[in-house]
């Protein structure tokens, strides 16, 4: 059973066929997912699926992009949700270089407060991280994230900063982009990385897999994922998703 840590269920490109897409996922043998959400509209659709679907879970935080936009009662808010039983994460945060709408500095304070409050709560944290790997592994050691781990999410840097990674208590997470047939530094990474560090996700509705880049990705394609790992590592798909199931689990605490 394959376990889907990253998915946007709660985007606006599944409002019109959410069942069937939920369905198709299900009939793939994708047996969990985590929502994520990263802002109030769609946390607020996250906690919503988490609480309709018993094999769905949410996590909840603060997109370093809009982190220009977040405010004190924002923070609060993610405290009180933090409790909800079906949040599992703290997440998705970080730091976002690419897009210049909120300033580095920002981003950084945003990014170690939810770190802090990861840590009151006692929740792992998903990380977004776009041509920031520096700033952001230099922030994970200062907020000794390592207190509660998490996820890499969609990682696509190199191997050594993936034990780095490890090393401060987290799990390498390979999407869509570890299926691309140009992408050396994902396969590298699944090659290299232990199973008992590694996850897979969708990042669904974006990053989808080969054959189907290009179009919208949605969670049975986290298969196309678990398959491409299991071939680079020489093993069973069976094995790639009982395990990354495992570590899910384990990191999230479900039972």
């Amino acid at each position: 059973m394959l376990f889907d840590t990253h998915v946007h269920l709660n985007a606006e490109q599944f409002q019109e066929d959410l069942q069937e897409v939920i369905d198709r996922a299900l009939n793939e043998g994708v047996s969990t997912m985590v929502v994520v959400g990263f802002d109030r509209p769609t946390i607020t659709k996250a906690i919503e699926l988490a609480d309709t679907y018993d094999f769905i879970y949410a996590s909840v935080g603060w997109h370093p992009v809009d982190a220009v936009d977040m405010t004190a009662d924002d923070l609060v808010w993610l405290r009180e949700l933090s409790g909800h039983p079906k949040v599992v994460a703290l997440g998705e945060m970080g730091l976002d270089y690419y897009w210049d709408k909120s300033p580095k500095e920002i981003q950084k304070e945003v990014f170690r407060k939810q770190i802090q409050l990861a840590k009151e709560v006692k929740l792992p944290i998903i990380i977004h991280n776009r041509d920031a790997t520096a700033d952001i592994v230099e922030i994970l050691k200062e907020e000794d994230a390592a207190e509660v781990g998490g996820i890499m999410h969609c990682y696509s840097g190199s191997v050594e900063i993936a034990r780095e990674c490890i090393d401060m208590n987290f799990y390498i997470s390979l999407g869509g982009p570890v299926t691309f047939k140009n992408a050396k530094k994902p396969k590298e990474v699944a090659e290299s990385i232990p199973l008992d560090r590694l996850l897979i996700e969708t990042d669904c509705p974006y990053l989808t897999p080969h054959p189907y880049r290009g179009k919208r990705n949605e969670p049975a394609y986290v298969k196309l994922v678990a398959e491409q790992i299991a071939q680079l590592k020489g093993i069973t798909l069976e094995e790639v998703a009982e395990k990354t199931a495992s570590n899910a689990k384990k990191l999230f605490g479900i039972k």
